[in-house]
């Protein structure tokens, strides 16, 4: 492997791109779901590519964990290039903002088609975003039921399928994708740390020696907090502080760097590490 690439592109994904390409006429809108805690790094890359011209609306998910400071200074640069932009907790927030901010992007469509003597119709969204940024949450949070899959790990959905929302919207929903060769392998960790790529394309150790690297020199209060450690001097040294409080040992008294190495990325993962932005 490169030592500054990750190449790793699942066949599903390039069956999914060829699906929107195939199916892009049928489209409106485009939701593309973004995890607030990392919303560069989750972007799609290459999206513009997919989806053309199409009027799109970014989603930012898992508002109650990220540093809303950090996070809304990339919300106003999204805006700044022209990007309509709407922040969620999705498992809390009203969904209505979204609606509206559809008729926004949409405005005259339905206008134009009675114009040509057609019906109204649906508005159609496709929902794209990569693995685990919170795309099957927003298609529940829409039907108001439990419609789709929702997991901790990438790869939760696996077919392109059409969802019903109400007389007025219906989704097309898609697999997590990627973009060929990730060649910032600092995207890379950040992926892994959230779980946007699977445990096996990066070591798990180096994983969560990344995000104690990032932690003690971006939230190093929030490292003292969870762990209850005080005066850090050097990052290396939680590793052996957390496996003794936590008990993470082997015989010997010997610290299970494995098990230390799962605890942290879990803590992140799951909000115990407090609210942060990954993304400066």
């Amino acid at each position: 492997m490169n030592e500054n690439k990750i190449n790793w592109f699942p066949g599903h994904m390039a069956k999914t791109r060829r699906e929107i390409k195939e199916k892009l006429d049928l489209i409106d809108v485009v939701y593309e779901v973004v995890d607030a805690r990392i919303p560069f790094s989750s972007k799609i890359k290459d999206i513009d590519d997919l989806i053309k011209d199409k009027p799109k609306v970014i989603i930012m998910s898992k508002k109650d964990l990220c540093d809303e400071n950090r996070t809304s200074k990339w919300i106003k640069y999204y805006e700044e290039k022209g990007y309509k932009v709407l922040m969620f907790d999705l498992m809390k927030d009203n969904i209505n903002k979204l609606y509206t901010a559809t008729d926004e992007v949409l405005e005259g469509l339905n206008e134009k088609r009675l114009e040509k003597g057609l019906k109204e119709r649906k508005y159609r969204a496709l929902v794209m975003g990569i693995p685990n940024v919170g795309k099957s949450t927003l298609i529940n949070k829409l039907t108001g039921k439990r419609a789709a899959g929702v997991g901790n790990k990438p790869g939760v959905t696996k077919t392109i399928s059409w969802i019903r929302i109400n007389d007025k919207l219906e989704l097309l929903d898609t697999p997590g994708i990627l973009w060929p060769k990730i060649d910032d392998k600092g995207v890379g960790y950040k992926l892994a740390s959230f779980s946007a790529i699977k445990d096996e394309i990066l070591p798990k150790d180096e994983v969560a020696c990344f995000i104690l690297e990032y932690m003690f020199e971006n939230y190093k209060s929030n490292l003292e907090d969870r762990y209850g450690i005080t005066n850090i001097d050097d990052y290396s040294d939680v590793y052996d502080i957390i496996g003794r409080k936590r008990g993470c040992l082997l015989r010997g008294n010997e610290v299970d760097y494995d098990k230390v190495s799962n605890l942290i990325v879990k803590d992140l993962q799951e909000g115990y590490l407090g609210k942060v932005t990954f993304d400066e």
